[in-house]
């Protein structure tokens, strides 16, 4: 057990390994209730989403329908990244990470001064993550024949009040699954009704290779209120257009973006016999330097993978500082693996 975000996690239940290729093989359930559930309700909830959010909430129209996006700071940088759900006109679900809890949620009351926006944060429910390519029809047969059917036919990036259950098509692994926001009290059982039905509990060791094959960021290493999303790796979820839209941020980014960024994130494969770390030196020949942000040992590609935030200018192969070794990578665009099957071409 060690602390993360200030709650006690589990690194792992057994063997990492082994809970790693159960997810990417068959299916894991993570318990995330670490996360932090904010309802956002009232009739201004939707302007003030428009304002803080980097991505356009106005593209949220359908009940269920989610998004990813980054809170920003005036100078762009990122305050913490979160996906916003829209369950009516005037209600807004927002989860954001653990360890911003405290800042995100000033952050988004003082914006809310004055504005008709009530936030109620969620400490009433737990959530539990169901990952695999068997994940989805493992939980459904644990449901009731109506209840299985709405949760099977949810899009990807969709959820659904399913009795006291949400249920959303998201996760944090590059595989198929659901996240299921659920009565606390209610999560223990059905954590035990998950492992008689096959599905393996899974720590924060596998967790965090998972997510970093399928190239995700994690808060506080790959981002953070000193890095903006056009250096890591997130310019997809910054929204310009519709222009007239001003988010908090937009002039910083905008303005950046004019100039060109002097830093861009890369994937990194290291074909030596050592592990990638937070922190390590990244030298590009006649370019400068950069950092790993994350890196870890590859269960699925058998070898060690990164992500770094290098110069703009950085080609094909950089060096790695590892230990005091300048051990040669190959810079590739992640994800590395999604669907259980490598993105990336791999030296013989």
């Amino acid at each position: 057990m060690v602390d993360f975000g200030g709650w006690d996690m589990p690194v792992a239940y057994g063997s990492q390994i082994e809970e790693h290729h159960a997810v990417r093989h068959a299916s894991g359930v993570f318990d995330v209730s670490h996360m932090c559930v904010v309802d956002l309700i009232g009739p201004g909830t939707r302007a003030l989403l428009s304002r803080l959010l980097a991505n356009d909430i106005g593209r949220l129209r359908v009940p269920g329908s989610a998004l990813y996006s980054c809170m920003l700071n005036d100078q762009g940088g990122v305050i913490d990244d979160l996906i916003a759900y829209y369950l009516a006109d005037d209600q807004f679900r927002l989860v954001v990470n653990a360890g911003t809890r405290d800042k995100d949620l000033a952050w988004i009351g003082a914006h809310a001064a004055g504005v008709d926006v009530r936030l109620l944060e969620r400490r009433d429910l737990a959530i539990l993550a169901v990952q695999g390519p068997l994940a989805r029809e493992r939980t459904a047969t644990l449901m009731s024949s109506e209840a299985a059917w709405t949760a099977m036919a949810l899009p990807p990036f969709y959820g659904a009040q399913i009795a006291d259950w949400f249920i959303s098509r998201t996760g944090y692994t590059g595989e198929d699954g659901f996240e299921i926001m659920l009565p606390a009290g209610e999560a223990g059982k059905l954590w035990q009704r998950l492992n008689g039905g096959g599905v393996r509990s899974c720590g924060l060791g596998a967790r965090d290779t998972l997510r970093l094959e399928a190239g995700m960021n994690l808060y506080g290493n790959d981002m953070d209120e000193h890095t903006h999303p056009l250096e890591s790796g997130l310019a997809w979820s910054v929204a310009f257009a519709p222009t007239q839209r001003e988010f908090i941020g937009r002039a910083a980014l905008q303005a950046i973006r004019a100039r060109g960024s002097e830093h861009k994130r890369v994937g990194l494969v290291l074909d030596e016999r050592a592990v990638l770390r937070s922190h390590q030196r990244v030298i590009v020949a006649g370019v400068g330097e950069g950092e790993v942000t994350s890196g870890t040992y590859s269960p699925t590609l058998a070898r060690s993978i990164g992500l770094a935030r290098v110069p703009a200018a950085t080609g094909n192969t950089v060096q790695v500082d590892v230990r005091g070794r300048l051990l040669p990578a190959v810079t590739v665009r992640p994800p590395f693996v999604r669907h259980g099957r490598p993105m990336i071409p791999l030296p013989a």
